[in-house]
C-alpha cells in the first residue's frame, strides 16, 4: 500500500482524535480489495465509487461507506462503520484483513491474558 503524506497527516488525525476522546469509532481499518468479490454482481447488492470512495449497499438493510488506497490495491474502512454490519458481514471483512506485522506472542496474551507464556527472559532494551 502506498500513501501519500495527505493520508498519513489525516489518519494520525483521526487516530489521536480516537486515543484523546478514548473513542475507537474512526480508527480506520484494512482490507484486501477481493473483500468486495463477493458483492459485485451479487443480487441484491449495489456498489459504487468515485476515484477515492465507495459504497457497498444491501438494498433496504444496510450500507458500509470505504476508502480506496491510491494503488487500488485495498479498501478502508471506520471501526464504527464494521461494526454498523451484520455480524455475517463483519466475518467475512474480517478474513480479508490486512495484517501489519506484529508480534504472534504478544497478540496471544492479549487473547488470554491470564495465561503463562514463554517468551524469553526478560531484559533492558539496548
Amino acid at each position: 500500500m502506498t500513501q501519500d503524506n495527505e493520508s498519513v497527516h489525516v489518519y494520525r488525525v483521526l487516530l489521536r482524535r480516537a486515543l484523546a476522546n478514548e473513542d475507537p469509532a474512526n480508527l480506520q481499518l484494512h482490507f484486501e480489495m477481493a473483500v468486495l468479490d463477493r458483492y459485485r454482481e451479487a443480487e441484491g447488492y449495489a456498489l459504487i465509487r468515485t476515484d477515492t470512495v465507495g459504497r457497498l449497499t444491501k438494498q433496504r438493510e444496510w450500507s458500509i461507506d470505504f476508502g480506496i488506497a491510491p494503488d487500488g490495491g485495498a479498501v478502508h474502512a471506520s471501526f464504527a462503520a464494521l461494526i454498523g454490519l451484520p455480524e455475517t458481514e463483519r466475518e467475512h471483512w474480517a478474513v480479508h484483513a490486512i495484517v501489519m506485522s506484529s508480534s504472534s506472542k504478544f497478540l496471544q496474551m492479549r487473547l488470554a491474558p491470564s495465561a503463562c507464556f514463554d517468551d524469553g527472559e526478560i531484559r533492558p532494551w539496548q
